[in-house]
């Protein structure tokens, strides 16, 4: 099985790849090649840092956007998007302004606001991953997270998982054969590995 670990300049690579091997993948390539991605079997998206700075990276590379569109909307390849590589799936990101995403899930990426004034940003370390429907490919747990922004999904039915800092936050979301993460698997230890082996064993 191939697996396309895209590369666009996202900080968290190296250490996806690292995780995903961990996990059990013997296919990992690392990309920046549309072809490649085009054919891939499973497709995952890292990402640390500024949506705008993601965004731009990844539209940067000639037919990138396109092949991935083609695979996971067209063939219903599967797709994993870690951190920034979840938020892009928005409709559009708020840092630095109003940025368009893919537009692959329906939702905005907004800065958090705790309701609790106590509660600092960005939320960062372990917290509880809890599901909003039953086990499957997530299961509850606790992940290790670093965001300074989160998703507002459009529609609840997307949201496959929820935090708390300060108030509810999206912990992760899903549509058809797509799933992204805002917590880091790879940063996760024993969870963010189960996880990953879920993933590669999927067959949405």
């Amino acid at each position: 099985m191939s697996i396309a670990l895209i590369d666009y300049g996202a900080g968290n690579l190296h250490s996806v790849h690292n995780a995903l091997r961990k996990a059990g993948a013997d296919g990992v390539v690392i990309t920046a090649d549309a072809d490649v991605v085009a054919k891939a079997d499973r497709i995952v998206l890292p990402g640390v840092g500024a949506f705008r700075a993601c965004r731009d990276a990844l539209v940067a590379i000639p037919g990138m956007v396109e092949a991935m569109g083609e695979a996971v909307n067209g063939r219903g390849t599967p797709f994993l998007g870690v951190c920034v590589g979840m938020q892009l799936l928005a409709d559009a990101g708020e840092e630095f302004g109003r940025h368009e995403g893919l537009g692959w899930i329906p939702g905005t990426v907004r800065r958090v606001e705790p309701t609790d004034p106590a509660v600092k940003v960005p939320h960062m370390g372990w917290n509880d991953v809890t599901l909003t429907g039953p086990a499957g490919l997530l299961e509850p747990g606790e992940a290790y997270f670093l965001h300074s922004y989160h998703y507002e999904a459009a529609d609840p039915a997307h949201v496959a998982a929820v935090t708390d800092h300060g108030g509810p936050l999206v912990a992760a979301v899903a549509r058809g054969t797509i799933i992204g993460c805002q917590f880091h698997p790879e940063k996760s230890q024993r969870y963010g590995l189960s996880f990953l082996s879920r993933f590669l064993d999927w067959r949405p």
